[in-house]
């Protein structure tokens, strides 16, 4: 649904916490101070995609300037690849459990864009998020199904799942979930910043608890992160500059994508719907190989950001581009995320994402303090010749990328999604179905999606589609050499996306993702 404001816009995957966006936004606080308390919100109410547990990243449009903050938190300093393998008794990283537990940056990352940019007190901007926590709030059945999925994950040692699962069930449609550790937890963040989160009691007993299970966070972990703000970089595509954050973020897939395009002929996006999904998703399979190979912490880079975004770089992967599919398809990986947007009625504009990564993260909850801690550090490698391998301090490649795209010198659309290793994919998809194809942004969020990079089977690349693709595109698509999986219609395994289009009118108009419990509000 298309919604329009002049004052302001909030844009996220839940209607409470859009709400406590927009009030916000009415009490006079500005776009970040807007993106805050709707995170906070999401992080109650969604908490099996996101919370204060896990890692954010953002940018930030703000009195002219665009700004990029890294939040993402690091590997503990015990965590060397040869005592992680002998922990996990394996070669592999397990996907869940305490040894996957990484510092969270999510609460550093609130307080230093409040810091910089907010207008409102810290404490005000929790209000919500703390009522919601403490009094509860309505579950829906995305909730339930939700908590149903993530029961078996839920650590034994910590509070997890007698918070989730009271009684041994988890709560149905329309009963009232209240969390009071986690209240008390954000109200102390609250009233003292994130000292209390890094360096207090709360720290302190999120420490104990990941140590008990098993976990090598430590308190020195915490008291040394600091989130970072870093240059952006950008591609240009159809008179558009599009700006993704550096790694450790993947936002330069998107990019080495729309480079690859920009050297393809129009034809093989503009025209039918299986040209358009075949020539995406090779170009996806060959920005995907990129990301694997090069892509971690930008201090363990061995490519530079300018040889990946290079036009040379670009004319010779687009040469790589043919009629059938190729058989070397990189496997991505599913991940549970929110994204938003905010406005304000001065012109300033947020991007943001955060997560706990596999839906509810690790499945430890730091002991009292009711937060659930992220399992990021699923994705390091243990293999010593990879460069994504894990490392004590190192950032683990990440799948977290806002982004904003411009018209010269003005901003045109602030857009990103949930959807793991999909996102990158979902940005393409997004700003080609607006620029190459004509759609308006709701028709953009609402069109089927695909996803080209799950690997291979049986010698043939993966290609998954939404239901609504019609059934000659598919077959088309089989004939040209994928094996085609066919998702239900609107399913969040394509993601939710959500997006704020600046309008010449200097209004905004506002879009949110059907395939979740989304709201797009402008006043």
């Amino acid at each position: 649904m298309r919604v329009l404001g002049r004052r302001g816009m909030v844009a996220s995957p839940h209607y409470l916490a859009t709400g406590a966006g927009v009030d916000i936004l009415r009490r006079g606080g500005n776009a970040v101070d807007a993106a805050i308390a709707t995170n906070a919100v999401l992080a109650v109410v969604k908490p099996y995609v996101c919370g204060i547990g896990g890692d954010l990243f953002a940018i930030v449009y703000h009195d002219g300037s665009l700004h990029g903050l890294n939040g993402s938190g690091r590997a503990p300093t015990d965590a060397t690849p040869e005592r992680m393998r002998d922990l996990a008794g394996s070669e592999t990283l397990p996907q869940f459990g305490p040894l996957t537990i990484t510092v969270p940056g999510c609460v550093d990352a609130w307080w230093r864009l409040h810091q910089r940019f907010g207008r409102l007190p810290f404490q005000s901007l929790l209000d919500d998020a703390v009522r919601y926590a403490d009094e509860g709030f309505p579950v829906s059945a995305e909730f339930e199904r939700s908590i149903e999925r993530s029961a078996a994950i839920f650590h034994p040692s910590t509070p997890a799942g007698e918070t989730f699962l009271p009684g041994g069930t988890a709560p149905t449609e329309g009963s009232m979930f209240r969390q009071p550790a986690l209240a008390a937890s954000l109200r102390t963040i609250g009233a003292e910043g994130p000292d209390a989160y890094y360096r207090g009691a709360t720290g302190k007993e999120i420490v104990r608890a990941v140590r008990e299970a098993g976990g090598l966070l430590s308190t020195a972990d915490l008291e040394q992160h600091t989130g970072e703000w870093v240059d952006l970089v950008s591609a240009s595509y159809r008179g558009v500059t599009v700006y993704e954050l550096p790694p450790n973020s993947q936002g330069m897939t998107a990019l080495i994508m729309l480079n690859i395009l920009s050297n393809l002929p129009s034809e093989a996006i503009c025209g039918t719907e299986e040209e358009y999904i075949h020539t995406l998703s090779e170009v996806a399979r060959l920005a995907y190989a990129d990301r694997e190979r090069y892509f971690t912490d930008s201090r363990h880079m061995t490519v530079t950001v300018d040889a990946l975004l290079s036009p040379d770089y670009a004319e010779r992967r687009a040469a790589l581009v043919g009629k059938w599919a190729t058989v070397n398809a990189p496997a991505g990986e599913p991940g549970d995320t929110i994204y938003l947007c905010a406005a304000d009625g001065d012109g300033n504009l947020v991007s943001l994402i955060e997560s706990n990564y596999r839906g509810i993260g690790s499945g430890v909850m730091g002991g009292s303090t009711g937060i659930m801690l992220q399992n990021r550090g699923a994705w390091f490698s243990l293999d010593p010749k990879h460069v994504n391998v894990i490392a004590p301090g190192k950032r683990t490649m990440h799948t977290l990328m806002p982004a904003m795209a411009f018209r010269g010198e003005q901003p045109w659309l602030v857009f990103g999604t949930m959807g793991g290793s999909m996102q990158s994919q979902i940005h393409v998809e997004i700003l080609t179905r607006m620029l190459d194809r004509g759609m308006p942004l709701d028709k953009a969020l609402d069109a089927p999606r695909f996803d080209a990079v799950l690997g291979s089977e049986e010698g043939k690349p993966i290609l998954a589609v939404e239901g609504r693709v019609a059934d000659a595109t598919v077959r088309g698509l089989e004939q040209r050499g994928n094996v085609v999986q066919i998702w239900p219609p609107y399913t969040a395994q394509a993601g939710h996306a959500h997006a704020i289009e600046v309008l010449n009118s200097d209004a905004y108009l506002g879009a949110a993702d059907p395939r979740t419990e989304s709201l797009a509000l402008g006043y």
